[in-house]
């Protein structure tokens, strides 16, 4: 998925301004893609100037103009053509993996430090998502709201497995370094 794309999606469901757009990425999507303010301002820049989408200058007497930007039937058929194409393979890429794979150098409470902290962080992203989803109600008829709860729910589900799974990991490490301690 790209930056463009998503955007495009946003454009789909209304105009926006640059704005709007990072408000709905921080309470919609943000579990799983992030952007940045200059970000979006920059990827519409680019798609304003490929013509997927136009720009709405609405003057303002107290604030700069509001540029509200619409997608073209380009735009439109630019975001189809991606919803419908072959998925793209990803490579994850989990710093806190990496750290954790190393991390035995730290000794059983460096390492458990580190469960903490990562845990304490997915205990906030999951008050977080469940926040968002207690404030989206149930899902509307259609299945655009059904599909945009369904990638919400993903992300509570996600980080309550991890909670859970370093729940466990933590309880490894304790075990482990009990048993380092009788036979020294």
């Amino acid at each position: 998925m790209t930056l463009r794309h998503a955007i495009l999606g946003f454009l789909s469901i209304a105009p926006s301004t640059g704005y709007d757009l990072k408000s709905y990425f921080d309470g919609s999507v943000r579990q799983f893609w992030t952007a940045d303010q200059a970000q979006i301002y920059r990827v519409l820049a680019q798609l304003a100037q490929d013509e997927l989408v136009s720009i709405e200058v609405i003057p303002q007497s107290d604030r700069p103009d509001r540029k509200l930007h619409h997608l073209t039937p380009a735009g439109t058929q630019e975001l189809d053509h991606w919803l419908s194409s072959p998925l793209e393979s990803h490579t994850v890429r989990e710093p806190f993996l990496l750290r954790l794979f190393f991390a035995g150098r730290l000794g059983p409470a460096g390492v458990s430090d580190l469960i903490d902290a990562r845990t304490a962080a997915a205990e906030h992203q999951l008050a977080v998502l469940s926040a968002i989803r207690s404030a989206s109600g149930p899902p509307g008829p259609d299945i655009e709201g059904m599909l945009r709860l369904a990638t919400l729910d993903n992300g509570i589900r996600h980080t309550q497995t991890e909670i859970d799974w370093l729940a466990d990991l933590g309880r490894s490490v304790t075990t482990l370094n009990d048993r380092e301690d009788r036979h020294v």
